[in-house]
């Protein structure tokens, strides 16, 4: 295993990285919570801002993105990996010149890659970096031992979710994790709140128990009210934001994304994601 680390590290020295795209994690403590529509919502209206967005479905085998799109994406990650195709053919576009990359279905063995692949992986993410402002990462519920690698990578995480006890402890138990191999930012959504009262509470409560026993801050990002349109929409398979613009839950994802892209700063250093990215998953 060391031989083939010291291999792959050798193998990786040509991937450089200069200024690249602000990357985020969308990440839940147990699945239901909304995770992967907040995602797709979330995107559509930082590209409603101007923003050049990717949106990356890595809850391989799980992918839906395509599916809340109510569209039939041709290609998945997977044919990145089996097939060789280039980065750009498998980029599809949606909703406000919206790019996404499917997850697909039926595979779940992305993330044991071997070193071809591996690096071949890398380079075409290197490509495509610094052509856009947000890349954000939609993760499978949870945390495994192959996912955490690029929830450590990435620039911040959005954890989403919801005021149900047991959402908010699998919440809890995903920021422990993560924090137990390192420090990283955390922003937090609280998906279908009764009410904005409840929504607050259940925020301030979550953000004051991570600051107490994990010394680490949980910073707000927004509440998402509990919406029947939401669930209108997915039906529809279309987003909700599109679906309905003058819902509480489009509204309020439209303030969470002007919120934040006035507060984001895009990454400009040299030790960004790919650099984190190709350490963690060398080391592994």
């Amino acid at each position: 295993m060391v031989d083939q680390a010291a291999k792959l590290r050798e193998r990786l020295k040509g991937i450089q990285q200069s200024s690249h795209a602000k990357t985020m994690a969308i990440v839940s403590g147990k699945g239901g919570v909304g995770k992967s529509n907040f995602a797709l919502n979330f995107s559509i209206s930082l590209a409603d801002k101007g923003k050049k967005v990717l949106l990356f479905d890595l809850d391989v085998g799980m992918g839906n993105i395509d599916i809340l799109l109510g569209k039939n994406a041709k290609y998945s990650i997977f044919n990145l990996l089996e097939n060789k195709m280039s980065i750009y053919d498998i980029i599809e576009v949606g909703p406000n010149s919206l790019s996404y990359i499917a997850g697909g279905s039926g595979h779940n063995h992305i993330f044991f890659l071997d070193d071809d692949k591996l690096t071949y992986f890398l380079e075409q993410l290197e490509l495509i970096m610094t052509e856009y402002d947000y890349i954000l990462f939609d993760m499978g519920a949870g945390i495994t031992r192959e996912t955490i690698h690029y929830i450590l990578a990435v620039d911040e995480c959005i954890l989403v979710t919801t005021p149900e006890p047991t959402a908010m402890t699998d919440a809890y138990s995903m920021v422990k994790q993560v924090l137990h191999h390192q420090s990283v930012p955390f922003h937090l959504i609280m998906n279908r709140a009764t009410n904005q009262k409840q929504g607050m509470e259940m925020m301030n409560r979550m953000a004051n128990v991570a600051k107490r026993f994990l010394q680490h801050d949980l910073h707000p990002l927004g509440i998402i009210p509990d919406d029947t349109s939401v669930t209108s929409a997915v039906i529809a398979q279309q987003p909700f934001i599109l679906h309905n613009r003058q819902s509480k839950a489009s509204s309020a994802v439209t303030t969470i994304a002007s919120q934040y892209v006035g507060e984001s700063v895009k990454n400009q250093d040299n030790v960004g994601f790919l650099s984190k990215l190709k350490r963690l998953l060398t080391e592994r």
